[in-house]
């Protein structure tokens, strides 16, 4: 694989997650990494700073000499963009990373036979820790997916799924982090309202759940490792059965389902 230009079209948080993750893990097989935001100056000047990186307000001067384009804007302003984009297009790999916009969107948008790829990695990215799953459209070849692994490969572990597994699994892989989030939050205010510090209760929530993805990560039997928690009768139980009783299972599902059809317009 020859070295590549990259270009990326936005430069927010997850842009710069993926652009820092070639700097670690891909450098040896970049040429240039090229950022592009219209407005925000300040925000260029730190990614130049602290990545190295070529930077831009006009990515369409930069298009004829890329290699890979990275599509970092948010899913409403895809459709505008990829109508302009298509006039510069001479057979460069576009790759998405928006919620919602896969590679039947990107094909139907795009010159015919424009290789395209969807990327939906999630926050962890920024730490080199996402579960990043990806689709490939019909005109990428096995070139394109050695060059999607390596814009990968920084971001953490990946998954190949169909596009309409993507659709499916966006609200698990993607969205799920802000439940688990939120979870964590309910903890702390729980452990405060026993008079305990925040900074303290904080703490013991935070490693308590480290510890526990740390367990789950290796023995990956979630219901065997509860039930090592969990003594038949006992106060494990009991918390377990308000689970239960307020259908929290349900609930989840509920929330996964809701996710799904909001990223799919519906």
């Amino acid at each position: 694989m020859k070295k590549q230009r990259v270009l990326f079209i936005g430069a927010g948080r997850m842009a710069e997650a993926i652009a820092a993750g070639l700097m670690k893990t891909g450098s040896s097989k970049i040429e240039e990494i090229i950022m592009s935001n219209q407005r925000d100056d300040q925000r260029l000047k730190r990614l130049k700073q602290k990545l190295g990186v070529t930077t831009t307000h006009n990515w369409r001067f930069e298009v004829a000499n890329s290699d890979v384009i990275v599509l970092a804007a948010p899913p409403v302003a895809h459709q505008e963009l990829l109508a302009e984009l298509s006039g510069f297009l001479t057979g460069q790999f576009v790759v998405t990373i928006a919620a919602g916009m896969g590679p039947s969107f990107l094909e139907e948008s795009l010159p015919l036979h424009t290789p395209v790829a969807w990327i939906m990695p999630n926050t962890a990215a920024t730490i080199g820790q996402s579960i990043s799953l990806y689709a490939m459209g019909t005109s990428a070849t096995d070139e394109h997916k050695k060059v999607l692994h390596m814009l990968l490969k920084g971001m953490g572990e990946s998954q190949e799924c169909t596009e309409e597994e993507i659709h499916h699994l966006t609200a698990i892989t993607g969205s799920a982090p802000a439940f688990f989030y939120q979870f964590t939050e309910h903890l702390i205010e729980a452990a405060k309202g026993y008079g305990v510090e925040e900074k303290v209760a904080s703490d013991l929530v935070v490693q308590m759940l480290y510890g526990s993805a740390l367990m789950l990560k290796k023995e990956k039997q979630p219901a065997a490792l509860r039930e090592q928690v969990t003594t038949p009768g006992g106060a494990t139980a009991e918390g377990l059965k308000v689970f239960a009783e307020n259908q929290f299972g349900s609930i989840v599902q509920k929330a996964v389902e809701a996710t799904n059809k909001k990223a799919l317009g519906k």
